[in-house]
């Protein structure tokens, strides 16, 4: 579904897979990957092709234009509804309707060990908030140990990772696209 969107956007535009790819900093055989739908790309790498064709990642995410309230029930939020990625975590999007957002809001899953160390940035701003288990998360040079409750507020640009410490993690992560920080 999301590899569907991405081919038919840039076929859309004219634009080859070197051209988006180089544009997002990564092979053209991952960006053929992701289309296909042999790989699960993760949220950051999504908001580096949503930028790169000009769109939200929810256009990326089967975004069919509704700009109403979006309600999500938690019963729907099944196992099923995640996008398990191969970076070792998994996601479920909340209002991937809904177009024109200035936010994007994600539930995230984690389990230790699965986790591959990987040095995540894009742009805009990101809020964290923990549901269940305990993780570090890294944000530039200063590590911090979150449990449930506890909450981060930072410039994605900034490099940023996570390591669960408990068997599991779950929580709450909101992006905006778009940075209102000025540099």
């Amino acid at each position: 579904m999301i590899g569907h969107a991405i081919r038919r956007i840039r076929k859309q535009q004219m634009r080859t897979l070197d051209e988006i790819a180089a544009v997002c900093g990564f092979t053209k055989s991952l960006l053929s990957k992701i289309e296909k739908g042999h790989t699960s790309p993760p949220v950051a790498t999504l908001t580096k092709i949503a930028k790169a064709l000009g769109v939200s990642v929810a256009a990326l995410m089967g975004d069919d234009g509704q700009a109403s309230t979006i309600a999500t029930p938690a019963a729907s939020i099944t196992s099923a509804s995640y996008i398990a990625t191969d970076k070792g975590y998994s996601f479920f999007t909340y209002a991937a309707g809904r177009n024109k957002k200035l936010m994007q809001p994600y539930l995230f899953t984690a389990k230790k060990g699965k986790v591959k160390p990987q040095a995540l940035s894009h742009a805009g701003e990101e809020f964290i908030y923990m549901l269940e288990g305990t993780m570090k998360y890294r944000v530039g040079a200063t590590e911090y140990t979150l449990t449930p409750g506890d909450s981060l507020y930072f410039d994605a640009n900034e490099e940023h990772e996570i390591t669960p410490v408990s068997a599991a993690v779950k929580y709450l992560a909101v992006f905006t696209e778009q940075s209102n920080i000025k540099k």
